[in-house]
């Protein structure tokens, strides 16, 4: 059987590893568009801050791992996919044929359409040669501007602080993390993050861009302006699926997939930041490009390449976020659902915040902030969807109870 794994991140790596170990005889071929190993993007902003070095975000760091393993990775960047043909054609003109094909391209970086996105000194920070181009500019001292205070935005602002720029963070959302926290929440983010010395404008639209004598002048709705010696532009990402357009495969806002992570298309699968596929409470197709996803997503496609059927149970929303120091976490349909019911307790001084949300006795979503202990517990209630009983309304009293009602609810069912 001939596997082809077009991306090598998480979930392209854990698909070949996991095929290698299921179908020991298959020949596995992973494409992958950058000459560095396999990688992992989330650990570039520790990369930014000089926590570690360049190997240190390797996928794998044992010498020689993929060939031990029989694994071949070939540079390249699919062009397009036959599905009929079993092909793949990369833009340098190669073809690779196929038995059992993996989407795994992951995501790109999105800039908004602003007049002079594309300035030299804004930079997007998504790959390692990004990375060395931030480092280069961001200076201690220097004045530096991001552009977007999402869950990717947050972890390059810890990176760009430890690097002792002064920094300003532009976010035309009505708070921080707007799609993990509520008002609430990414308030209190702002807010601590202030206190460091981060400048935070929130509700805030960068309007356009132009050189200056000293820079770089940001101009901003409402008339304001600021100067900028580096902007990092950190303001989304969306599937690569442009390629896919005349393949048969069929695509939202990524690629569809079932619980099979099996595409529209014969012997065409997709996991990862790529894969818009069920989501576990709700049933809707969604695409959580997220690292555990993605993980999940690689190994049980390949189970399914190599003819082990394996259900996917659906991937759970949520985000765990380190912000100097401040911990945040979301989980699951923290915005409520339809004709559920939700409790939250605040404590702006002490920057801590929880809440639940549930659909009669069953919590599903939640938020937490400052409060660390409740991460696995919030996580476990979500996911495995445990009914509390009598404890629901104890906890409609006081949320802070919510180790006690897990530890109780899951007596003995390990």
């Amino acid at each position: 059987m001939n596997y082809v794994i077009l991306g090598a991140g998480p979930a392209g790596v854990i698909a070949a590893e996991t095929l290698r170990r299921t179908d020991p005889n298959g020949s596995v071929t992973i494409v992958g568009d950058e000459r560095e190993a396999p990688y992992s993007r989330m650990a570039i902003p520790y990369l930014l801050a000089d926590n570690i070095k360049p190997a240190g975000t390797h996928l794998r760091h044992g010498a020689g791992h993929y060939d031990k393993l029989g694994i071949t990775l070939r540079p390249g960047r699919a062009a397009r996919i036959d599905g009929a043909a079993k092909s793949v054609t990369l833009e340098d003109g190669g073809k690779i044929s196929f038995d059992k094909l993996l989407i795994a391209t992951g995501s790109r970086p999105t800039r908004p359409p602003i007049p002079g996105i594309d300035l030299a000194g804004i930079e997007s920070c998504w790959t390692l040669k990004d990375a060395a181009a931030i480092a280069a500019r961001a200076k201690p001292g220097g004045r530096v501007v991001l552009m977007g205070a999402g869950f990717i935005g947050c972890i390059i602002l810890e990176a760009l602080h430890a690097r002792k720029v002064d920094l300003t963070v532009v976010e035309m959302a009505d708070r921080m993390v707007a799609r993990m926290m509520d008002k609430t929440g990414g308030d209190m983010i702002g807010r601590w993050c202030e206190r460091q010395g981060v400048k935070v404008m929130t509700s805030t639209r960068v309007t356009a861009i132009e050189k200056s004598k000293n820079g770089l002048r940001l101009a901003l709705d409402g008339g304001r302006h600021l100067e900028a010696d580096l902007v990092v532009c950190a303001t989304g990402v969306a599937p690569n699926v442009r390629f896919l357009e005349a393949s048969g495969v069929k695509t939202e806002f990524g690629v569809l997939v079932d619980h099979h992570l099996a595409s529209s298309v014969a012997n065409v699968y997709a996991a990862g930041d790529v894969a818009q596929g069920p989501e576990m409470i709700t049933g809707k197709t969604e695409v959580h490009a997220i690292q555990p996803t993605a993980s999940e997503h690689g190994r049980i496609a390949a189970l399914n390449m190599a003819g082990q059927p394996t259900h996917y149970r659906g991937s759970l929303s949520m985000n765990v976020l380190n912000t100097l120091g401040l911990v945040s976490s979301s989980f699951g349909q923290w915005q409520g659902v339809p004709g559920g019911t939700m409790v939250e307790k605040a404590d702006p001084d002490h920057s801590r915040y929880l809440r639940l949300c549930f659909r009669d006795d069953v919590v599903v979503g939640a938020l937490a902030l400052g409060l660390t202990q409740h991460v696995g517990v919030l996580r476990g209630l979500v996911q495995t969807g445990i009914r509390l009983g009598p404890w629901k309304q104890r906890l409609m009293g006081d949320p802070n109870l919510v180790m006690h009602a897990y530890l109780d609810r899951t007596k003995g069912l390990a």
